[in-house]
């Protein structure tokens, strides 16, 4: 495994309870960083705190879809480590499974707005803590359904699209202060969020992708970590296939 230098580095990680998020953060735990790690479930935030050192992590209760949540946490993030030099937007919903006709139109809003919207309010919140001191690195979690599109999951596919253009915009915004913003698109993943969709439905996207099986979750922390590393020095406003070649674009 590849170790990648995290030394006096500070990352947010949203939805960083369980899954990817979770592990990204391990990943850079073991690799001398200290992260901050926001979700909104409180049980999941205890388990963690009581696994590691406090000087290393911190825990937030945050809904990233309350922007006051989101500065809240901001504040406290930078108030305990004095900065933040890293963002991991992992934080979604996945919604229900229905054809864009039948679709709930309650839970399309609350997918986009969870989604996209909260990505939003967080990039918002950190991206001035990083301009101050002209470094950051920024990964955004999108998905192959936001380059490609799964039926059944027009919300989702639509949200991650979202999160795509918001990528390739900040990126250049922010280009000219040595913040890099890149977005990762996986393909389903051994995540709680994914395995509690349909049988069927997961049969179905698992079905497309020709290595044949699910993204294993270390697997996508390795590239969200390189991404995350100094070393990204060039890139940005970049998209980074996951999808095990469901997608070749």
């Amino acid at each position: 495994m590849n170790s990648y230098d995290f030394k006096d580095r500070v990352s947010v990680i949203t939805g960083g309870g369980q899954g990817i998020g979770l592990s990204v953060a391990e990943r850079m735990l073991q690799s001398g960083g200290k992260v901050s790690i926001w979700d909104r479930d409180e049980k999941l935030l205890s388990e963690i705190s009581a696994r590691y050192e406090s000087s290393q992590i911190q825990t937030n209760k945050v809904d990233i879809g309350d922007l006051k949540s989101v500065e809240a946490a901001t504040k406290a993030t930078v108030e305990k480590f004095n900065q933040i030099d890293i963002l991991i937007n992992n934080a979604a919903i996945v919604g229900p499974n229905a054809n864009t006709w039948d679709y709930p139109p309650e839970a399309f809003a609350e997918v986009i707005h969870i989604g996209l919207v909260g990505t939003f309010f967080v990039s918002r919140s950190v991206i001035p803590h990083m301009i101050t001191r002209n470094y950051g690195r920024i990964v955004n979690l999108s998905s192959v359904a936001g380059k490609e599109g799964n039926p059944g999951a027009p919300a989702y596919s639509s949200m991650k699209a979202g999160v795509l253009a918001l990528t390739k915009s900040m990126g250049k915004e922010l280009a000219k202060y040595n913040i890099a913003v890149n977005a990762v698109t996986p393909a389903v993943a051994k995540t709680t969020m994914a395995l509690s969709q349909e049988p069927e439905f997961l049969k179905m996207i698992i079905s497309k992708i020709p290595r044949g099986r699910m993204l294993e979750l270390g697997e996508a922390a390795s590239m969200i970590c390189w991404l995350a590393t100094e070393e990204n020095s060039f890139t940005t406003g970049a998209v980074f296939d996951l999808s095990g070649g469901r997608a070749t674009y």
